[in-house]
């Protein structure tokens, strides 16, 4: 069998961001267009059920109410199953929608798939964060290499602040 590794993107603040289109907890499809004319937090995160992973995406579902008084609207990716995140998403109780890059498309177009993980896992989204503006553009990046690290959510929230 022949396998294609796709170059991944450099994305830059002030790139237009990629579209996608990815499988719900809730077994729909959803677009990134749909958030048209909204801000978006968009988050990668490595896999469910991990305990970095579980702390990042817990204090988004504490702080939601922040993020919803700034109109942002949060969106957290892995290449889990949607089967996996919807069964996380409830025992965590999260409040925001959760995809499933299991296909490795999105995190690839985004720049941030470790090409190879902790043993030997080859396809796991690097924990990143992006904002992206009610007109498309990336006006914040942050892909972590060390998936033990938070992205920085203090500077995240001010930016968000700060936009229209």
């Amino acid at each position: 069998m022949l396998f294609i590794e796709w170059p991944m993107k450099i994305l830059k603040i002030g790139d237009k961001a990629p579209g996608f289109r990815l499988p719900s907890t809730e077994k729909n499809y959803v677009s990134l267009s749909d958030f048209e004319g909204k801000k978006v937090v968009l988050l990668f995160f490595p896999m469910a059920f991990t305990g970095v992973c579980t702390k990042e995406l817990c204090m988004m579902r504490d702080d939601i109410a922040r993020y919803a008084h700034i109109n942002a609207e949060v969106i957290a990716i892995s290449v889990d199953s949607y089967f996996t995140l919807a069964k996380y998403k409830e025992l965590n109780e999260l409040n925001f929608t959760l995809l499933s890059d299991f296909n490795k498309e999105v995190s690839r177009a985004y720049g941030c798939l470790y090409e190879e993980f902790a043993l030997g896992l080859k396809g796991v989204s690097k924990r990143s964060a992006f904002v992206i503006d009610r007109e498309g553009e990336i006006r914040y990046e942050e892909i972590l290499e060390n998936a033990g690290e938070l992205p920085n959510f203090d500077a995240i929230q001010k930016l968000l602040e700060t936009l229209k």
